[in-house]
This record gives structure tokens, C-alpha cells and sequence, in this order.
């Protein structure tokens, strides 16, 4: 009688082992099989996700006016393909009449290119320029900027001229915009022809045509001086042996105002 009970008692223990384990492998596939679900119900949320794409990093803060090229140089192409105007021609107005985006228009207007407000209805900034404070328009970002320049010059006749030239040439656009009344200094032609050839900008006008990229002029490290702590455009002019205002012409610089690291040509 004992060894049957032992048996029986025996036996139960195992059955009850044996149950256990079955429902421990039942409850572990089934969270196995939530958790497959889950997963699969996370992915289809993410499917619209934007994937990450390979950009051009651009610096955030201009220091020069190679980083304004490359920060502009997109905006430039893109009111080529739309208005017909010489990327390069648009990006050396803008070096020229925003001094490199550090001028006061451009830091506190987002005004690139010295427009004035005669029938602008939106924001205002008042400056000094032929006249005591003018009014200037102010725009919230620099790219609107540079879209109301394009409308300027295609919604104006006298400039319809310059759009019977080659897209691409850029000198008779420099020579026309000074013609047509767009500046009154005699030499505007020459200060942006010379900013085209030193910083190579008709190769944004060459991919919006597709013409090759072939260089016109590249200053040597000789003719290039970098502006350090001290500098002057009197000490400059005298270490290369060229006039003070030779040196603002070629450069298109309106006053003396140097920065640390700026590049000036100092050969003609």
C-alpha cells in the first residue's frame, strides 16, 4: 500500500512539472508573438519617415565671402532657372551690396542687394545712403532678398535689355546693369566682374546651362592677402606696393573696415 501511494504521489509531481513547462513555453511564444507584432505594427508607422539624404554642410556663421558662396550660391541658381539672371551676376551684386552679409542692411534687414522701399508695403529699416535715413526693405529672410531682386530687374523696362543677352554672359550684364541707371559708381561693372573671376562664380551660371567648368582666372597665393590682427588698408597698400583705392576697387569694398581673415586681392 505505501508504494503505491509513493507512486501515485510520484507520479503527480511530474504531471505537475510537466504542465508547468507546457504553460511556460505557451506564455513565452505568445509574448514572442506580441512582440513580433508590435514590431511590425511600429514599422509601418515609421514607412513615411523621410529618409536622411547627403547635404552640403554650409557654415553657419559667414566669416568670409567664400562662405557666403557657398551659403547663397543655391539661392542664386535657383532665380537663374526661374528669371533668367546670371547666377553669378546675382551672387556678386549681393557680395558687393551686402559686404559680404555683413552689412548693416543684410544683419538687420536681411536686405542683400540695397532695395529700397518706394512702393513696399511690408517691414522697414531706415539707413544712411545718398541721402540721411532712408527707407530700405526688410524682409524676414535673406532668400525673399533675393527674390524680390529678381522681380526688380525683370519688372522694370529699362532693364528688358539685359535679357536679350546670353544668359550666361555675364560681363555685358555687369556692363548693362551699370547702363541702365541699376548704380551710379562708374566702376560697378568692373568691381563685379572682377568678384565673378576671382571667386569663379560663372560655374553656377555654367550648371544651370550645363557648359563646362572650365576656370577664366584664379588669383595666385601671391596676388591674395589675408587680413591679420593690425591690419590696415593703408599698411596693405603699402606691402604690395598699390593705392588705397585701388585696393577698395578691386575688392568692392565701400570704406576701410577690415576683418580678421578676410581675403583681399591686392593685384589687379
Amino acid at each position: 500500500m505505501k508504494q503505491i501511494i509513493i507512486i501515485l504521489l510520484v507520479s503527480s509531481v511530474v504531471f505537475s512539472c510537466g504542465s508547468r513547462k507546457r504553460y511556460t513555453t505557451s506564455s513565452k511564444q505568445q509574448t514572442e508573438y506580441l512582440r513580433s507584432r508590435k514590431f511590425r505594427h511600429n514599422k509601418n508607422e515609421t514607412v513615411n519617415k523621410t529618409p536622411e539624404t547627403d547635404t552640403e554642410v554650409i557654415p553657419k556663421v559667414i566669416t568670409n565671402t567664400s562662405d557666403y558662396v557657398k551659403v547663397y550660391s543655391s539661392v542664386a541658381i535657383e532665380e537663374m532657372k526661374l528669371y533668367h539672371i546670371p547666377a553669378s551676376i546675382t551672387l556678386a551684386q549681393g557680395i558687393l551690396e551686402s559686404a559680404s552679409g555683413k552689412g548693416r542692411l543684410a544683419i538687420e534687414a536681411n536686405n542683400h542687394f540695397g532695395i529700397k522701399c518706394h512702393d513696399w508695403t511690408g517691414a522697414t529699416v531706415h539707413h544712411d545712403d545718398d541721402a540721411d535715413q532712408e527707407c530700405f526693405r526688410k524682409y524676414k529672410d535673406a532668400k525673399y532678398s533675393y527674390r524680390d531682386h529678381s522681380l526688380f530687374l525683370t519688372e522694370r523696362k529699362r532693364y528688358s535689355a539685359l535679357f536679350d543677352l546670353d544668359i550666361d554672359d555675364y560681363k555685358g550684364w555687369a556692363k548693362g546693369l551699370k547702363a541702365a541707371g541699376y548704380a551710379t559708381d562708374r566702376k560697378y561693372p568692373d568691381k563685379l566682374i572682377a568678384l565673378i573671376e576671382r571667386y569663379e562664380l560663372y560655374n553656377y551660371d555654367n550648371q544651370v546651362t550645363g557648359k563646362s567648368t572650365q576656370s577664366k582666372y584664379k588669383p595666385s597665393k601671391q596676388d591674395v592677402h589675408y587680413v591679420v590682427k593690425g591690419d590696415t588698408l593703408y599698411s596693405i597698400s603699402r606691402r604690395y606696393n598699390i593705392s588705397v583705392q585701388e585696393l577698395q576697387n578691386i575688392n568692392g569694398l565701400k570704406d576701410t573696415n577690415l576683418s580678421i581673415g578676410q581675403e583681399l586681392l591686392v593685384k589687379s
